[in-house]
């Protein structure tokens, strides 16, 4: 009897101090995940735009303007024109504030991809293992909508600062104070719509190619992880395809961002597809510097999308020791 009652307390606290202990222990591992995807995703970002800025500013002109001079030129030529005029580091010009924008969106879309990824892995029952096409596409297109709506002025001022010249705005808050006092606060989301219509397929699209390259090199090579190179053909892939698929929604977004400085005035999306169709045509217009984007768009994906797998490898071999690969 004396026994029994003795032993009933001790097996009751073996039971329940493992448990007790797991719970803090998984919010620190839930905790470091998180941390590690949103510095790889902010690492991914700041490499791929840095490395592509030059074709990126040169593309934004291209979208922006209407300029016919620009229009009979090739976007090589574009870059050279601002280089004998505006100088090398002309060619980096809004880059700074490329960097204000791209590491929190960067850092908050991978993120998000990785929670999203989670969310639906347990919704539809696929804990830890890889999702089907529909969630793939919506975990993609989540995060894209996610980073893109907590970041959107960052993404105005950036295309403000890439179509003027250099007197007109001195710096990132500088944009911001003139947009405001001149142009009103609303002015900062103006292009907000096309933005996320734009988004959609394509962070949809490009996760979503990139997540399928990888399962179905798996399938066919038996290697459970791709090389650096075949990441970057695969990134190069997602991209090629995200890219566009919404490729007339980006021209959209940014004659409406640019709209205050260069004299027009777009007050839909609807409109501004209308205007840019008469004055330009369809092809000319709406997919202006396209042949620029499938040369920047794969290099910059491709390099994003395995900058952060590879930083994202690395950071967990740094806590967990070896053998834990994405």
């Amino acid at each position: 009897m004396g026994n029994g009652v003795r032993e009933g307390p001790v097996e009751f606290q073996r039971d329940v101090e493992p448990v007790a202990a797991r719970i803090p222990a998984e919010d620190n591992q839930e905790k470091k995940k998180v941390l590690n995807s949103l510095m790889s995703g902010a690492l991914a970002g700041a490499v791929a735009k840095t490395a592509v800025a030059p074709l990126d500013r040169t593309k934004i002109m291209f979208q922006g303007s209407s300029w016919a001079g620009m229009n009979k030129k090739c976007p090589g030529c574009g870059i050279y024109h601002t280089y004998l005029n505006e100088g090398f580091w002309s060619l980096w010009r809004g880059n700074s504030a490329t960097m204000v924008r791209v590491i929190p969106y960067a850092a908050i879309q991978f993120c998000a991809h990785e929670e999203y990824k989670q969310i639906l892995g347990n919704y539809y029952g696929f804990q830890g293992k890889a999702l089907t096409p529909f969630p793939r596409f919506i975990a993609g297109s989540l995060a894209g909508t996610t980073a893109a709506m907590l970041t959107y002025p960052l993404d105005m001022v950036r295309a403000r600062m890439a179509v003027t010249p250099k007197e007109m705005y001195s710096s990132i808050v500088h944009v911001f104070i003139r947009i405001s006092r001149e142009e009103g606060l609303k002015t900062l989301y103006r292009g907000f719509t096309p933005t996320i219509l734009g988004v959609i397929p394509y962070a949809g699209l490009s996760f979503f190619t990139y997540e399928t390259l990888k399962k179905v090199h798996a399938e066919h090579s038996g290697k459970a992880q791709p090389s650096p190179p075949e990441r970057l053909l695969f990134g190069a892939c997602a991209g090629l395809i995200g890219q566009s698929a919404s490729y007339p929604l980006d021209v959209v977004r940014r004659r409406m961002q640019t709209a205050g400085v260069l004299g027009h005035t777009y007050s839909s999306i609807l409109l501004t597809m209308q205007e840019i169709v008469r004055e330009e045509g369809l092809v000319r217009g709406l997919y202006k510097g396209l042949s620029m984007n499938w040369v920047k768009g794969p290099i910059a994906v491709g390099i994003s999308f395995t900058t952060f797998d590879l930083t994202q490898i690395l950071l967990r071999k740094l806590q967990h020791g070896p053998g834990l690969e994405r």
